[in-house]
């Protein structure tokens, strides 16, 4: 028998790929309903239609509709195609005639083996037939030979509600693992899955009443050794007898090897591939679901942003990355049980779904044991992370997954610091959520000053003098960018920088602070002051931005600026990143004859053992040691130290933050090339900038 299969749907990759999988078979296609229709009336061998509910000018409904009235199309065994979630649509196109579904996306594998259990029910009614109409063959020989199980059963009683099995073939022993005897003894309820009796009795029973002529559904049948196979069954009443009982016969095929392979799908569909824990997919179908059936339980998300991760990629590798994350996700694991699961919706990212518990002191107890095993994990690694908490609230906006996981990641990225180890946790609540809004006007007024000119106010620099201990005079001015519009008024470097860099728009704001810091060197050119140099902060990210070095001395030359009198600073937690091009970059900067600082040295990354290896000619030790000069004689040693061993390798030092004549006088005793902090002078205007060196000539 050849089968003639029309695929009907309005999407044409879909319709070419289903017509190159089953290539073996006579394969016709149509766009929509009305050309679906007139397809099948040209066509009146067309066997089995592969149908589309949803398309234009005629959807699948309909066309089932016009063929359920049309006893010419009796024959035809129509599938329909659903998406994944469409069990509705599914149940409805069964009603309307439809023998079987196909899910989208369509897996091939999955799709032939479906096409190919028709075709064998098609077939086998085609022998069927044959026998009738030619009786060359046997009823029995068809029945004995058939290569799917087939039953033929009397009506049910009060006593047999599920019928009584008069007849079983060999395939259906043989797929059941039991005689026919067994299985009339037994009764088939008996070896039919618990969760799938239910349903199965409940057609039957519309059977019996007249309601429907056949039903089709997937059940598990329970074998001898406990072992499941999983079945598509047919059912179909036959003619009443003469007492008006509803006999019914039953083509049952095993679809085990289409299940396993729907289930590896479904496995792929829900999980990670490389830890194995649920993903993104599940875990909002789980938070959907729970939204209408656990009302009444406290419900939390717990999120850990493990974004730091990244930093140790170019040093070590990503497959050495990839595997610390699995073993961050075997350490968490431990900690799941029926009420608290473990997920990972993103990459370097885990969510712990927790169901009834107590109180908020018992999300932060988990919180800081979580924190504990992770940093056991990633105690050689120098990263820390973040860990968010979003509590459900009932009756709230639970059912909007998407805002739920926002504000997750949120909390967790409020937490984090990618240069501090340890893991902070952050509850999102309404001081947040006006942070985050906060956060957003910063962002918007960046965005703002990225996308205007140079000439923008509401970016502005203020200069602080750095002094030369040794003359008094002043060396340098260090450029700090400020920040102040109309709607925030005046915004803290430490709060707009981390948002310029976190966005990339310290990318164009980096350029902007320096063209307006060159601008004031060119000032300063005029007014005979070229001895004096301007220091300018650049990020990590500026830094590693591609072409940073080019753009920064094209600048250079564009304004006629002499590379001597410009000095750059960068934290030492930029070295965290990528150490040996950081360098690099640092060296062809220094080879133009740009000279280069580290910034608050001693509150990261480096150290002084380290710090021969770096590409820079100053250190600018950090306030925190400068602070501490008030407090003991050891913390003076220490800071001492770094003035000494600085000078050992070849490096100025500068001390930041001196704000007391004690300070001075011991930076002084011992050695340190610059001073700057508010003992000296505070911040300036440009204007008031000029008027201070003026005083200081």
């Amino acid at each position: 028998m050849q089968i003639k299969i029309l695929v009907a749907d309005d999407s044409a990759p879909d319709r070419l790929i289903i017509q190159n999988m089953l290539s073996d078979y006579h394969i016709l296609t149509a766009c929509d309903g009305v050309e679906t229709m007139r397809m099948l009336e040209e066509h009146d061998d067309i066997n089995m239609l592969i149908l589309d509910l949803k398309m234009p000018n005629m959807d699948g409904f309909e066309v089932l509709e016009a063929l359920k009235g049309n006893e010419r199309f009796r024959k035809l065994r129509t599938i329909v195609l659903t998406n994944y979630d469409e069990l509705e649509n599914e149940i409805k196109g069964l009603k309307l005639g439809a023998v079987d579904f196909i899910r989208k996306p369509i897996h091939m594998d999955s799709l032939r083996v479906r096409i190919e259990v028709h075709a064998a029910l098609l077939r086998a009614q085609e022998a069927l037939e044959r026998q009738l109409a030619e009786q060359k063959l046997s009823f029995d020989r068809v029945f004995e030979e058939a290569p799917i199980g087939i039953t033929i059963s009397r009506g049910g009683d009060e006593e047999h509600p599920e019928g009584v099995l008069l007849r079983g073939n060999p395939a259906y022993e043989q797929i059941t693992g039991r005689t026919t005897e067994e299985l009339r003894r037994l009764g088939w309820p008996k070896i039919t899955h618990p969760d799938d009796l239910k349903g199965d009795l409940e057609q039957l029973s519309r059977l019996y009443a007249g309601e429907i002529k056949s039903y089709s559904m997937e059940k598990r049948y329970i074998k001898p050794d406990g072992s499941i196979v999983w079945v598509h069954i047919v059912c179909a009443a036959l003619s009443p007898t003469d007492d008006n009982t509803v006999n019914y016969i039953s083509f049952i095929q095993d679809i085990s090897d289409r299940k396993k392979i729907e289930n590896e799908l479904r496995y792929i569909y829900e999980h990670d591939g490389w830890t194995g824990l649920y993903n993104r997919n599940y875990l909002e179908a789980l938070l959907s679901a729970d939204a209408k059936l656990k009302k009444g339980l406290k419900r939390a998300l717990i999120g850990i942003d493990l974004s730091t991760v990244q930093l140790l990629v170019a040093n070590y590798g990503f497959q050495y990355t990839q595997n610390l994350i699995k073993r961050v996700a075997q350490a968490l694991a431990r900690y799941c049980t029926e009420s608290r699961i473990l997920f990972q919706p993103r990459e370097n990212r885990f969510v712990f779904y927790i169901v009834d518990y107590k109180d908020k002191d018992e999300l932060i107890a988990f919180s800081n044991t979580i924190a504990d095993t992770l940093m056991s994990v990633l105690v050689t690694e120098r990263i820390g992370g973040g860990i968010g908490i979003v509590e459900i609230e009932q009756g709230g906006d639970e059912a909007d997954i998407d805002m739920l996981l926002r504000r997750l990641m949120i909390a967790s990225e409020r937490s984090l610091s990618l240069f501090e180890r340890g893991f902070r946790t952050c509850f999102y609540d309404d001081q947040l959520e006006a942070l985050v809004n906060r956060e957003r006007d910063v962002v918007e007024a960046l965005n703002a000053i990225a996308e205007h000119d140079y000439s923008r106010d509401d970016l502005f620099l203020q200069y602080q003098p750095i002094i030369d201990l040794k003359t008094g005079s002043i060396l340098s001015f260090e450029a700090l960018a400020r920040l102040r519009t109309g709607k925030l008024g005046l915004v803290p470097p430490m709060e707009f920088i981390p948002i310029a860099e976190k966005t990339k728009l310290i990318i164009p704001i980096g350029e902007r602070v320096i063209v307006k810091a060159l601008q004031f060197l060119n000032r300063l050119k005029e007014l005979g002051r070229d001895d004096v140099n301007v220091s300018i902060n650049i990020s990590a990210i500026q830094l590693l931005n591609p072409g940073c070095a080019d753009r920064l001395l094209e600048l250079i030359r564009k304004m006629q600026v002499a590379p001597k009198n410009i000095g750059i600073e960068i934290t030492e937690s930029v070295f965290a990143a990528d150490f040996e091009h950081i360098n690099s970059i640092l060296q062809e900067l220094r080879d133009a004859g740009i000279s280069v600082a580290i910034d608050d040295f001693g509150s990261g990354y480096s150290s002084l053992a380290r710090e021969k290896e770096l590409k820079v000619d100053c250190i600018k030790i950090a306030k925190q040691f400068i602070d501490r000069l008030l407090v003991t004689e050891r913390n003076r040693a220490i800071t001492g130290d770094i003035i000494s061993m600085s000078h050992r390798l070849g490096h100025r030092v500068v001390a930041e933050g001196v704000e007391h004549d004690v300070q001075l006088k011991y930076l002084k005793d011992h050695n340190c090339d610059m001073v700057q902090g508010y003992l000296i002078s505070v911040p300036l205007d440009e204007d008031d900038a000029i008027r201070f060196l003026e005083r200081r000539r």
